[in-house]
């Protein structure tokens, strides 16, 4: 609301000798706003909050099929979850206020974090209540049910942002741009090629195009991996929201990279230009803000846990940034903490299946394996944290190396 009055009041505040307001046309201005505003809401949201829960009775009882686990784990029980409301309201309030609202893609955004920050709130209050009516019952939604309104979701996404710029944005897309926009960027590869003839930047000849239903595929992967990864990662204090908080950073550099201006840095760094995609800097920065926020909260001993409130749409999102931008791949490097958590499950679950009883970790996702080895919990923490700084670094390098 505030960039959306700043655009109605532009012409009077020059008049009346308050140009400066200016400032607010730069994205890059409104994407540190949007870090510090996330973070200072969720701050300051955050004491009376946790009260609140402890008042409702809220409180977590991690229960893990391992007895050496629980007994780790025992120190966490009643300490309140559904903490992800201070992280979802405070990214939706954050776009709400520096965001260009009349932007597709931030529209986009706040339909994947709004959809779900409810899927998440519903699991998270079922695990709660579920158990209270009837002990022993099952906990929160079954898989199948959670992926059911994630991979709708994915699906609605991957088909809008596909038929976006054909529908909406025929100024601003040309087919050369429709052609980027919709294909696959593989790390080392170029995205754009100079001609010298013409002397200037033009789509790279080598561009592998996806057609609506392998984008829309592609889309389903990223965003329900990605939604679930953070998910299962969010088990440790302050694991899930530090590493998030790095990863948001870096999308937030890249989504300026990519939708910068017309264009001219991503043809230099040889990336895929997506007009206006460059509003997503508010969204990525609103991310930031937010687990910053929350690691306040969240650090070691935790005063409150995220939840699925917390973790399915900060997954989700940062899936979506990139699905946009088209830096999927790079996603899987900077992120790939977060993939590791999910395919350790994934090798864990098909191996136990299989061999009829073995497993391959002494408890899955993997940051419980490390623990159970004798790391202690504030050790997988920051040494994971120090991983994902090194893969962000390492991503980040790539885009020259093409």
């Amino acid at each position: 609301m505030i960039y959306f009055l700043y655009q109605q009041l532009e012409p009077w505040l020059a008049d009346h000798g308050l140009g400066f307001f200016r400032v607010f046309n730069y994205i890059t201005f409104r994407g540190v706003c949007a870090m510090i505003f996330s973070f200072l809401m969720v701050l300051m949201l955050g004491g009376p909050t946790i009260r609140w829960l402890l008042r409702m009775k809220i409180g977590d009882r991690p229960e893990f099929y391992n007895q050496d686990l629980n007994e780790l784990m025992q120190g966490k029980t009643n300490t309140p979850t559904m903490g992800g409301i201070l992280i979802s309201g405070s990214i939706l309030a954050t776009i709400l206020l520096l965001g260009d609202l009349s932007s597709f893609y931030v529209c986009m955004a706040i339909v994947c974090i709004v959809w779900l920050s409810v899927l998440g709130l519903i699991d998270d209050w079922l695990k709660l209540t579920t158990s209270r009516r009837q002990p022993g019952s099952r906990e929160g939604l079954y898989s199948w049910e959670k992926m059911i309104f994630q991979l709708g979701l994915a699906v609605v996404l991957g088909l809008f942002i596909h038929e976006h710029g054909r529908a909406n944005d025929e100024a601003l897309y040309d087919a050369s741009l429709l052609k980027m926009a919709y294909s696959m960027t593989l790390p080392f590869f170029k995205s754009w090629q100079f001609n010298p003839d013409l002397q200037q930047y033009e789509p790279s000849s080598a561009l592998i195009v996806l057609g609506p239903w392998a984008f829309v595929i592609f889309t389903v992967i990223i965003i329900a991996g990605f939604s679930n990864a953070v998910n299962l990662t969010d088990g440790m204090d302050g694991l899930a929201s530090g590493i998030m908080g790095i990863v948001a950073f870096a999308f937030m550099v890249l989504a300026f990279i990519a939708g910068d201006g017309d264009g001219s840095l991503a043809k230099t760094l040889l990336v895929p230009y997506i007009p206006t995609a460059n509003e997503l800097v508010i969204v990525a920065g609103a991310m930031v803000g937010s687990c910053l926020g929350f690691l306040w909260y969240n650090c070691s001993p935790a005063q409150v846990f995220m939840g699925d409130t917390g973790a399915l749409p900060l997954g989700g999102l940062i899936g979506y940034i990139a699905v946009v931008i088209r830096q999927e791949f790079l996603l899987l490097i900077i992120g790939g903490i977060f993939v590791l958590e999910l395919v350790s499950v994934i090798m864990q679950v098909g191996y136990f299946r299989l061999s009829g009883g073995k497993r391959i970790f002494r408890c899955a996702p993997i940051h419980h394996h490390f623990h159970l080895r004798g790391w202690t919990e504030q050790q997988v923490v920051v040494r994971f944290w120090l991983l994902s700084a090194v893969l962000t670094a390492i991503a980040l390098a790539t885009i020259k190396l093409r």
